[in-house]
């Protein structure tokens, strides 16, 4: 069961963390004219998310195998859907907020 936690609760704060960083990058990136290292913290976000969510997908799918008829041996499947389904959530959350910096200049105000 510990494999479904990062994709469940870091996932999720990592997109927040990610949004807070950007935001305190963006006068460093005006000063300087280079969007750099907002690329790279999106794109190092981005992945590590995509990281906790493939190791939650492969736990759900090796829990998929060893599923039983009652209530009590599904919770583990569950608990690692759930996990993947928050995981692919924060990825697309974090792609959106990564779009805009191919396109829009930290300087617009």
């Amino acid at each position: 069961m510990m494999p479904n936690w990062p994709a469940l609760i870091l996932s999720p704060l990592l997109a927040l963390a990610n949004l807070t960083a950007l935001y305190a990058l963006v006068t460093p990136s005006c000063g300087r004219q280079s969007t750099g290292a907002m690329q790279w913290l999106s794109a190092a976000s981005l992945l590590l998310s995509l990281l906790f969510t493939l190791v939650a997908w492969r736990n759900q799918r090796r829990l998929a195998g060893s599923l039983a008829s009652d209530a009590a041996s599904a919770r583990p499947h569950f608990l690692a859907q759930v996990a993947v389904m928050v995981g692919l959530l924060s990825s697309l959350v974090l792609f959106a907020m990564w779009i805009p910096q191919w396109i829009v200049s930290p300087c617009v105000s």
